[in-house]
């Protein structure tokens, strides 16, 4: 009877042995991917693949199920595609590289892999471990981010040793989507260069250190209320970059959800009536520049349009809306609006 500490030294064994057979490029890569800022990384190894001396010898692909842009980019470019969970791994590949996957990958099938599973991951981990990290740098207002390549761990995201890592510079007023394509590329040219050395960065690897990390959850519906006593109108403009294109930002208004669209930033506005403070949620309708302003903690935000039965321009709203309404709470935003789950700030 095998114990458990033979079995792991023997696999040691054969890894070992493995590794010495074959201790650099052309590699036989499975990647696992999904969505597009995977296919940004896919497409540098499939052009390495048909470059001459280059790092790829062959490139096969296992992704989810359903028209995902993974799928598409590797049917377009004649890769072999596996459905998830793969087989018939065992012997064929060198390297198995995760890029915006979603699954965890079992022990037994890491262990298939002699130079293990890499994954490129959008943040400079050990921060913003988890599905989301691009929309919590903006959330957050982190002025540094980056990209990390490390060796997945069975059973848990994220918390592999790190082989290489890169900082980036957050553009100021960038949005998740710009910020996730310019990672992705990014992210892609790390994994080539730790491609070029793998094997010197898998005997240099460090593990993560313990201090510091935090965790970026998927993006929810609950995450789009606007809490307007709460926020700063940066908050709100941070709110709108991260998730806007996503999940619209909502309130209420008389009672009804109403959803904030085409935001365009802090305002700075003149009311009637100046000897009133504004009470947050306050709305105000600016005809010079057709824009409904939003009264937040520490100022005024402004929309060009909101969706309520339909679309509606800020004027049309104004119009047929607020303008008809009766004074008092029809003025106001957030009313009685629903639970949120928690606050982000």
């Amino acid at each position: 009877m095998w114990t458990r500490a033979a079995v792991r030294a023997l696999a040691r064994t054969r890894l070992n042995c493995r590794l010495a057979s074959s201790c650099g490029p052309p590699w036989r890569l499975l990647f696992f991917g999904s969505d597009y800022f995977a296919v940004e990384s896919l497409k540098r190894l499939t052009s390495s693949r048909s470059s001459i001396g280059g790092l790829v010898e062959s490139l096969e692909v296992v992704t989810l199920s359903g028209d995902v842009p993974v799928k598409r980019f590797a049917q377009q470019n004649q890769l072999p595609v596996h459905s998830w969970p793969p087989d018939d791994v065992e012997g064929r590949f060198d390297v198995g590289v995760v890029v915006s996957f979603g699954c965890l990958l079992h022990e037994g099938l890491i262990n298939k892999f002699p130079y293990g599973v890499l994954n490129v991951h959008p943040s400079l981990l050990p921060r913003w471990r988890g599905p989301a990290p691009i929309v919590h740098t903006i959330l957050h207002g982190d002025t540094v981010t980056g990209v990390t390549v490390i060796q997945i761990r069975p059973h848990r995201f994220d918390v592999g040793p790190i082989l290489n890592q890169e900082l980036h510079q957050v553009p100021e007023d960038c949005t998740a989507d710009e910020l996730g394509a310019a990672l992705a590329s990014k992210g892609a040219h790390l994994l080539i260069d730790t491609f070029m050395t793998l094997p010197e960065r898998i005997a240099q690897k460090r593990e993560q250190r313990q201090t510091g990390a935090t965790f970026a959850p998927k993006i929810t519906p609950s995450m789009s209320w606007l809490a307007w006593e709460e926020q700063t109108c940066e908050q709100v403009d941070r709110l709108y970059r991260a998730i806007g294109s996503q999940v619209p930002l909502r309130t209420t208004w008389m009672g009804r959800t109403i959803k904030l669209l085409d935001f365009v930033g802090k305002c700075h506005i003149s009311l009637s009536d100046a000897r009133r403070k504004p009470v947050p949620g306050s709305v105000s309708y600016q005809k010079e520049s057709s824009t409904l302003a939003v009264c937040c903690k520490d100022g005024w935000v402004g929309f060009k349009a909101v969706l309520l039965k339909k679309r509606l321009t800020a004027t049309d709203f104004y119009n047929g809306y607020l303008h008809q309404a009766p004074q008092g709470a029809a003025a106001r935003f957030g009313e009685a609006s629903p639970a949120s789950g928690g606050s982000w700030w």
